[in-house]
C-alpha cells in the first residue's frame, strides 16, 4: 500500500520554541484509520512531517528504507505485527526511536514491548497530549548533543559510526550496550543509579525490582575492561556505577 504524507507545516509558536521537533519526520504504522487520522491531524497542525500506512509488512520496508526521527508502531497489525517490527529493526542495529501503541495494558505486555525494542509503550485509549508529550521527550534525546566522537580517558565513541575503541582496540558492541556505554561518557565522574538508567534507558518506570541494568552493566564491563587494562567502569556499592579515567 503506498504511503500518504501530510503536508509539512510550521507552526509558529510551537516551532519558535523547539524547531528541532518540529522538523521531525515520523512513521506511523497503524491499521485502525480512525486512530491514524487522528494522530496524523494532530501532529500534523503541530508540524511534523508524518508518514502512515496501515500494516506490518510496509511499516517495516518503509522504517528499514527511510531516515524517520521516530516509528509510532501499533502492536497488532495485518502482515506483520509491531513488536516483530521492533525485533527485526533492533536485529539490524537501528537506532530510530520507537513507541508502541497497543490496547494490550498490562505490565507483562508493557515489559514484553519494551524488550522487543520499543523505547516507549502507550496503552489505548489514550490522550493524544501525552502521546504528544511522550514523542517529543523521546525526541530530544538524541539531540541533547550535537557531537559526533565522544572521548573519555582510552575510550572513544564514535556516533556516527557507531565504533567504539579503548586505544587501538576495537570493542563490538550491541545496540542496547553502545545505547548504554554513550549515556555513561556524556556522563563521566557521576554516580548514576538503578533507577536512573532504568527510566532513562528503558523506560521501566514500574519496575524497581530487576537485575536488569546490572546484566547489562556485567556484559558491558567485561567489553569495556580488558583483564590487563585499569578498569573504567566501576560498581559504587548501595549508589549505583560510574565511568572512570584510568589513572
Amino acid at each position: 500500500m503506498a504511503a500518504t504524507k501530510s503536508p509539512y507545516s510550521n507552526v509558529g509558536a510551537l516551532q519558535a520554541t523547539n524547531s528541532v521537533l518540529s522538523r521531525a519526520h515520523l512513521l506511523l504504522i497503524e491499521d485502525d484509520h480512525e486512530t491514524a487520522e487522528e494522530i496524523i491531524s494532530d501532529f500534523s497542525a503541530r508540524g511534523y512531517n508524518i508518514t502512515h500506512t496501515d500494516n506490518g509488512t510496509d511499516g517495516l520496508l518503509y522504517a528499514r528504507s527511510n531516515d524517520y526521527s521516530i516509528v509510532i508502531v501499533d502492536r497488532m497489525l495485518p502482515g506483520i505485527d509491531g513488536l516483530t517490527i521492533l525485533q527485526t529493526l533492533r536485529s539490524e542495529d537501528s537506532q530510530v526511536p520507537a513507541l508502541v501503541l497497543s490496547a494490550l495494558g498490562d505490565v507483562d505486555d508493557r515489559v514484553r514491548g519494551l524488550k522487543a525494542g520499543g523505547d516507549d509503550y502507550l496503552t489505548k485509549p489514550f490522550v493524544f497530549a501525552e502521546l504528544a508529550a511522550r514523542v517529543e521527550a523521546l525526541l530530544r534525546r538524541p539531540y541533547l548533543s550535537r557531537e559526533t566522537v565522544l572521548q573519555v580517558g582510552p575510550l572513544k565513541m564514535e556516533l556516527i559510526d557507531r565504533k567504539v575503541y579503548r586505544g587501538e582496540r576495537v570493542i563490538e558492541l550491541l545496540p542496547r550496550e553502545f545505547k548504554l556505554l554513550e549515556y555513561l561518557m556524556r556522563r563521566p565522574g557521576q554516580v548514576l543509579t538503578r533507577a536512573m538508567l532504568l527510566e532513562d534507558l528503558w523506560n521501566y518506570r514500574f519496575l524497581s525490582e530487576t537485575n536488569l541494568v546490572d546484566v547489562h552493566i556485567g556484559k558491558l564491563r567485561r567489553k569495556i575492561d580488558a583483564p590487563n587494562e585499569v578498569p573504567m567502569v566501576h560498581t559504587i556499592r548501595g549508589a549505583g556505577f560510574m565511568l572512570c579515567v584510568p589513572t
